[in-house]
C-alpha cells in the first residue's frame, strides 16, 4: 500500500447502546491503520489510560477484541472526528481536506451517553465545531494520547481522570 499523501478514512465507530462515555480521537495514525486498530502504536499511552481509569491494569495486554469488549463492558465508545482526510504520516498537522463523521447522529444513538471526551487537540477543535450545541453530553478536552503529545503518563492521566464520575 502506498502510504505517501493518501486519502485516509477512519475505522466504524465502537460502542454499545448504553455507553455513557464516547471518546473521539482525530484519525487513525499509520500503525493503527495498518494493524486496523484503535490505538495501535506501542507508545500511545490509551490503552494504559483506560485500564487506569477503569481498574484493570492489564488491559493494554489483552487481545484488541477483548479490549474492545472491556470499553464496551464499561459503557465506553470510541470513535473519531474525522471520517476521511488526506495525510502523509501520523501526525495531525499533516491532516489535508479533512470530511467529519457524522458525529451528531452517532449522538442520538446513544440515549445513556453523558459524555463526549476529546482525545486531542485536533479532536477537539473539529469535534467541539461539530457538537457544541447540538448534545446535552458534557464535552471534555483531553490531552492526547498519542506518543507525539510529549508529557508523562501520570500527567496524561491526571486529565484524563476527568472521565471517572461519567464511568460510574
Amino acid at each position: 500500500m502506498d502510504w505517501g499523501n493518501a486519502r485516509r478514512h477512519a475505522f466504524p465507530p465502537v460502542f454499545g447502546v448504553h455507553a455513557r462515555v464516547l471518546i473521539l480521537g482525530s484519525l487513525p495514525g499509520e500503525a493503527s491503520l495498518r494493524a486496523a486498530q484503535y490505538y495501535a502504536h506501542p507508545q500511545n499511552s490509551f490503552w494504559r489510560l483506560m485500564g487506569s481509569l477503569l481498574g484493570q491494569s492489564d488491559l493494554a495486554s489483552l487481545p484488541y477484541e477483548a479490549r474492545l469488549e472491556s470499553l464496551k463492558a464499561a459503557r465506553v465508545g470510541l470513535w473519531d472526528v474525522i471520517a476521511s482526510a488526506e495525510r502523509k504520516g501520523s501526525l495531525d498537522a499533516a491532516i489535508r481536506t479533512p470530511e467529519a463523521a457524522d458525529l451528531i447522529a452517532l449522538t442520538h444513538r446513544l440515549p445513556d451517553l453523558r459524555a463526549i471526551a476529546f482525545n486531542g487537540g485536533t479532536a477537539a477543535r473539529h469535534g467541539r465545531r461539530i457538537l457544541e450545541g447540538a448534545t446535552t453530553a458534557a464535552l471534555i478536552d483531553l490531552p492526547s494520547s498519542s506518543p507525539a503529545h510529549a508529557r508523562a503518563f501520570e500527567e496524561k492521566l491526571a486529565h484524563w481522570r476527568m472521565l471517572e464520575p461519567y464511568l460510574g
